[in-house]
């Protein structure tokens, strides 16, 4: 199958919901032809908002809709949901736990040309850190149709990063595969290493571990598509059969996957080495996507090193 990025598949599920479910309503800051909800709009407008360019407000006006009993989806870049409206995600949303699912699409360094201004690297983050807030990072298609349908069922506060960047269909080799929230996939087993990777990493841990093979190490590849709450077996179980693991995400090393993998290891009684693949604190550039993935070092060929890093220090 070609590929197609997971606000295209977003957006198409959010308006296949709506036919379902008239409780669904959805709030833009005007930017529905970039965040897919254009869909939703088209098809059920009675239930559709654009706010204009005020995400503050768009967020405040989604808050106050849940609170009459709506599931509510608002929308725009992921640097200006997590970054510009934070305030009001977290004391309008998060601190009444209102059931809001805030959507922040154009996540992480494959924003391309657009910039570092919105190249966000710091939203899951962010969301992670507001008590009460679920963070969701789906790897593709059906990952996150399934996943907003979740969301949907779920009542209560929801992050969920999406990227502007197509990407290959990860999950649709797992036979029977059902999306559960707090519930990490194992994509691929393994006995030397564990790769623990979120969003469009996942397709690139997927390739290291098959580069690595070569070389004879065998590497399990764990999709973490909610970093919040984190699954924690999964993390443990990794680390007492595998002894080593690998992060690989496209967000800042620190706040991210890689920080909350860190933080379940240190606090168990199963201490394994831990190597982040990531964004190394630093700002993006404008370039196109796959440039910009090379610069940052998120590539095979990185997570390769870091596992053969990570297996050198136990």
């Amino acid at each position: 199958m070609k590929k197609v990025s997971t606000r295209e598949i977003y957006g198409r599920t959010l308006c296949e919901l709506g036919d379902r479910d008239d409780s669904v309503v959805v709030v833009d800051a005007d930017l529905s032809l970039c965040t897919m909800t254009c869909y939703f709009a088209g098809k059920h407008p009675e239930r559709f908002f654009n706010v204009g360019i005020s995400e503050a407000n768009m967020v405040g006006v989604g808050a106050g809709l849940a609170a009459t009993g709506k599931t509510v989806f608002v929308n725009s870049f992921a640097m200006f949901t997590a970054g510009r409206a934070y305030d009001q995600i977290r004391n309008s949303v998060c601190y009444p736990h209102l059931n809001v699912k805030v959507v922040g699409t154009h996540a992480g360094l494959t924003v391309g040309e657009d910039g570092a201004t919105h190249q966000c690297v710091e939203d899951m983050s962010l969301m992670r850190t507001v008590p009460g807030m679920t963070v969701i990072v789906p790897c593709d298609a059906e990952e996150t149709r399934q996943a907003v349908y979740a969301m949907a069922d779920y009542n209560g506060p929801c992050y969920f990063r999406l990227g502007r960047a197509p990407v290959s269909n990860v999950v649709d080799s797992l036979p029977g595969y059902k999306f559960e929230i707090g519930k990490a996939v194992t994509v691929k087993e393994g006995t030397d290493v564990t790769v623990i990777a979120a969003g469009t990493m996942v397709e690139v841990a997927l390739e290291a571990s098959s580069a690595l093979k070569v070389k004879g190490i065998n590497a399990r590849v764990i999709n973490m598509h909610t970093i919040k709450p984190i699954d924690r077996n999964a993390i443990l179980s990794a680390a007492r059969e595998t002894g080593a693991i690998v992060t690989a995400e496209e967000h800042n090393v620190i706040g991210g996957l890689g920080s909350a993998v860190s933080e379940v290891i240190v606090e168990s009684d199963t201490r394994v080495p831990v190597v982040r693949v990531g964004v190394q604190d630093v700002f993006g550039h404008s370039a196109p996507a796959e440039v910009c993935m090379a610069a940052y070092g998120l590539t095979s060929d990185r997570v390769a090193q870091a596992v053969q890093q990570a297996i050198a220090m136990r």
